[in-house]
């Protein structure tokens, strides 16, 4: 009897352990290099910003993902909004915390818009500096230190 009950509880032990949930957490990088890029269904316009670097930005520890990705898209959607006729545009950002992997995803990702694209594509690819449009650095510290 008394070693089925410590079978028991090692089991419910095993399960409690399994079922837990591991949280990532949320670390302040020194630099992260970010570009956007813009598509649209409506029309052939292409828009690439230059790659920027944001000054402790936060990146997820487990899944080494951008914090707040969305919102620094929703910042470029905004922008081409204002200064396009064009409200319903797609926009994404792609980052690294390492500058030449950055260099890297963007030359792969414009390439595919201009020396991969067959001329029946037609893509009108527009670059824009950072003159014209600079992420705004999304601070979430206080986010951070209410969920620890």
């Amino acid at each position: 009897m008394k070693s089925f009950i410590s079978s028991v509880v090692l089991l419910l032990t095993l399960f409690g352990a399994s079922t837990m949930k591991t949280e990532a957490k949320a670390k302040k990088t020194p630099k992260v290099y970010i570009f956007g890029f813009s598509a649209s269904f409506k029309n052939p316009v292409i828009y690439f910003t230059d790659i920027q670097v944001l000054d402790s930005a936060w990146i997820d520890s487990k899944t080494k993902f951008l914090l707040e990705r969305d919102s620094y898209s929703a910042q470029l959607k905004d922008y081409l909004t204002n200064t396009t006729s064009d409200p319903h545009r797609t926009c994404m950002v792609v980052f690294s915390t390492d500058k030449a992997k950055a260099e890297k995803k963007y030359m792969k990702l414009k390439n595919n818009y201009t020396v991969k694209a067959n001329a029946k594509d037609g893509y009108d690819v527009k670059y824009l500096s950072d003159k014209d449009f600079k992420f705004s650095l999304i601070d979430i510290s206080e986010e951070v230190s209410e969920e620890q």
